[in-house]
């Protein structure tokens, strides 16, 4: 199976492609040009030397029959300066004057190439010579009196002239390899440091994330949001939005500053605190949210907030489900444990065989069971709030205690199922709260529930402990029963001005309680 290349390994690789390719480019176009200008300057040196041998007073004074071992000497001396391989001085028979080799001197020009010369032109040539191939430099030597007396041809070889070129390239060659060290070196850190910001992980799998991410995002039923570190929004699923839009909001939502959306969200307190937010109500264009908020710390800094939005009105709905549901089971336990007291009453009558007795009392509680169930049905219309005050009556009576449906009570059918949630939250919680003030044997829990053309009246009384003072009560938490209560009364406070309605408490210490709700009432015809 053949191994997938890292990320890491791709970024190396590809830097030192990148790096050699551009080095080797620069190498090519800089020692070719090197190379160039090196056998330049070596011609222009033979070329000068030549002409300056040409014009030298001892060089022509040799040529004229002067001292031809001053010729050689000079000629010996000037090569060593200029680093030439032979500086040769011959007369125009092309017999040698000078040469490096001593056995050379007197003997004919070798060559080929020194004919223009000798016909009073001066040429660059290249040719073998007695010490190999060589670029050489031929200049005509003329007498006082303009007769050609000679020439000089001053000659380097082309091996001495490839060496030249090797040296120069060499600080080109550092250079490269030193660029190359340095490449491979930002490679291998450039490489590490992706590897780290990338967490490790390989642009297959980093999309991978983003796909399993998207998806997560677009089948979560929350609405969930991030916001950067000004407060910006980066990122939110279709479920926050279309809460957003649920409000009259308009996307797109992206870029916009969460603050500006949604005023009164404290998102200080996440981004500059890094404090968290568990079950904050937000209130945005009169609809209700619960947001739980965490900050994002990556290294220890803030670098911005991930928020989850639920509608107050889908939880509220699921909260009464559930209690609901809850108070159902503890209803039919209640009745469940009624029936089998009865049921044992009735086993005992049979081991004492009091047959006339048993028919009476099966009739006795058929009735009182019809009865119930009678009252209820005659003055409660609406099923859902019937139901509801059975099971409640059914789990008071499990305590020890009573709750009683006032004669005059009387609710019709409503327009609208909404009410009837609400009243489930309004009742239940007033109920709740008067028997837990209520002593067990104590007096009953009496609740009304009257409804004319346009308005029901809901109150719920009791003869309970009642409470010090009726300030703040409806307010989130506040309770005189101990830590983590008090949402009884902010939740009825809360149906109530849904439904437009008014509330009014009045209580006395040791006397009881008693609450009165005004609602709006819509029966249906």
């Amino acid at each position: 199976m053949i191994r997938k290349i890292t990320l890491q390994a791709l970024i190396v690789l590809l830097v030192i492609a990148v790096v050699t390719s551009a080095l080797g480019i620069t190498n090519w176009l800089i020692a070719n040009n090197v190379a160039e200008s090196k056998r330049a300057e070596i011609t222009e040196t033979v070329r000068m030397t030549s002409r300056l041998m040409a014009a030298s007073v001892i060089v022509r004074n040799g040529l004229s029959g002067g001292d031809e071992a001053a010729v050689q000497s000079f000629a010996e001396k000037t090569r060593k300066q200029i680093g030439a391989d032979y500086i040769t001085v011959f007369d125009e028979n092309g017999i040698r004057k000078s040469h490096p080799n001593l056995d050379l001197i007197g003997q004919p020009f070798q060559g080929g190439d020194e004919g223009p010369v000798l016909d009073g032109e001066e040429h660059l040539s290249t040719a073998e010579g007695s010490l190999g191939l060589s670029v050489r430099y031929f200049t005509p030597v003329f007498s006082e009196q303009g007769e050609q007396i000679g020439a000089v041809a001053v000659g380097i070889t082309l091996e001495k002239i490839q060496e030249a070129v090797v040296d120069s390239r060499r600080i080109i060659y550092a250079g490269l390899a030193a660029g190359l060290t340095i490449g491979l070196m930002g490679a291998l850190f450039l490489g590490q440091r992706v590897r780290k910001v990338m967490f490790g992980l390989e642009p297959v799998e980093i999309a991978r994330l983003l796909e399993e991410r998207s998806v997560m995002l677009a089948s979560t039923h929350e609405g969930i949001l991030a916001v950067d570190r000004a407060g910006s929004i980066k990122l939110l699923n279709e479920a926050a939005a279309a809460l957003l839009r649920k409000t009259g909001l308009t996307g797109p939502f992206e870029g916009k500053e969460a603050g500006d959306l949604m005023p009164h969200i404290p998102l200080d307190k996440v981004l500059e605190r890094a404090e968290r937010l568990i079950d904050e109500e937000l209130e945005i264009n009169g609809t209700y949210f619960f947001i739980n908020s965490s900050p994002l710390i990556v290294e220890d800094k803030i670098i911005g907030a991930v928020t989850t939005i639920r509608d107050r009105t889908e939880m509220k709905k699921l909260a009464e489900r559930l209690s609901g549901t809850e108070m159902y089971a503890e209803a039919l336990r209640a009745q469940t444990h009624e029936f089998m007291n009865r049921l044992h009453v009735i086993l005992g009558m049979l081991h004492m065989n009091q047959y006339d007795a048993l028919p009476i009392y099966i009739q006795e509680i058929n009735i009182r069971y019809q009865d119930n169930i009678g009252y209820l049905s005659k003055r409660i219309a609406d099923p859902v709030v019937a139901g509801f005050l059975l099971a409640k009556m059914s789990f008071a009576a499990e305590q020890g205690k009573e709750v009683i449906l006032a004669e005059e009570s009387f609710l019709p059918e409503q327009r609208s199922s909404r009410i009837a949630h609400e009243l489930i939250t309004i009742l239940g919680n007033l109920i709740d709260n008067a028997l837990d003030a209520t002593e067990q044997k104590g007096r009953p829990v009496t609740v009304l529930i009257e409804s004319g053309s346009d308005l029901m009246t809901i109150e719920v009384k009791d003869h309970g402990k009642g409470m010090e003072s009726t300030d703040g009560i409806f307010e989130k938490g506040r309770s005189e029963k101990g830590d983590s209560r008090g949402y009884g009364l902010f939740l009825v406070k809360e149906s109530v001005d849904l439904l437009n309605g008014t509330i009014y408490v009045l209580s006395k210490k040791q006397k009881g309680t008693i609450v009165e709700v005004n609602i709006p009432f819509d029966r249906k015809e």
